[in-house]
């Protein structure tokens, strides 16, 4: 087990608390979407429910490569440094726990892009059901990670090491389109969050975000109303 000398810089969580908070808030205003498609008796458009399925495939994805980097990248150099300091089995045993509810909303979401208008009602019940159950499960999880985990990272990893770690996860693939995921990011984020991303990556993010913000806001009208 090793600490930090007392003056070392902390670790910089900023990206991984916007990634939980951006997860968080898709899932809490997705499932209010859903719940309001549950009352509605006229059905929506084939081009919307389409729309709908691949955020959530998105988001099922994003939550899918995050937990999978953490088991793989990040939770060996914790361990590594903070030893008998940290338990991490509770937190990957809900990885593994939240994977078939992943699952249950994809095949929900599936199910609302081939229903019949007056199976609507029916198949976004359902919808709202499995988001519901991923939403509070991912919350509680959440919640625990941070109150828990990220004591331990800015006590006993170092700040360089934890940069290769946060390099090491970007680098995994099975993650969502960056078109999808970073315009979220920027949504969620406070603007020293903003800085400190800006810092981070230098001019290049500004110019992604820029070429991605109009067709972002058009899909996002899409699925959760202009």
């Amino acid at each position: 087990m090793s600490r930090p000398a007392p003056t070392a810089a902390l670790p910089d969580l900023t990206g991984l608390r916007l990634l939980h908070r951006v997860m968080r808030g898709d899932l809490h205003r997705l499932t209010a979407l859903a719940e309001q498609l549950a009352h509605l008796r006229a059905g929506i458009s084939e081009k919307r429910a389409k729309a709908i399925d691949r955020w959530v495939a998105g988001l099922c994805a994003e939550i899918h490569h995050h937990h999978d980097a953490e088991d793989a990248v990040a939770w060996p150099v914790i361990t590594r440094h903070a030893g008998a300091a940290v338990d991490l089995t509770g937190l990957s045993d809900d990885h593994a726990a939240l994977d078939p509810l992943l699952d249950d909303l994809r095949a929900a979401s599936r199910a609302l892009v081939a229903a019949w208008p007056d199976e609507l009602p029916m198949h976004a019940e359902r919808l709202a059901t499995s988001l519901r159950r991923l939403r509070d499960e991912l919350d509680e999880h959440i919640v625990a990670e941070e109150s828990e985990i990220f004591p331990v990272i800015e006590e006993y990893v170092p700040a360089d090491t934890w940069a290769e770690v946060t390099k090491g996860v970007r680098k995994r693939k099975g993650g969502p389109s960056p078109t999808f995921q970073v315009p979220r990011i920027e949504a969620a984020a406070t603007p020293a969050e903003m800085a400190s991303l800006r810092a981070e990556a230098g001019p290049v993010l500004m110019m992604l975000l820029a070429a991605m913000r109009p067709g972002h806001r058009r899909r996002e009208a899409l699925v959760f109303g202009a």
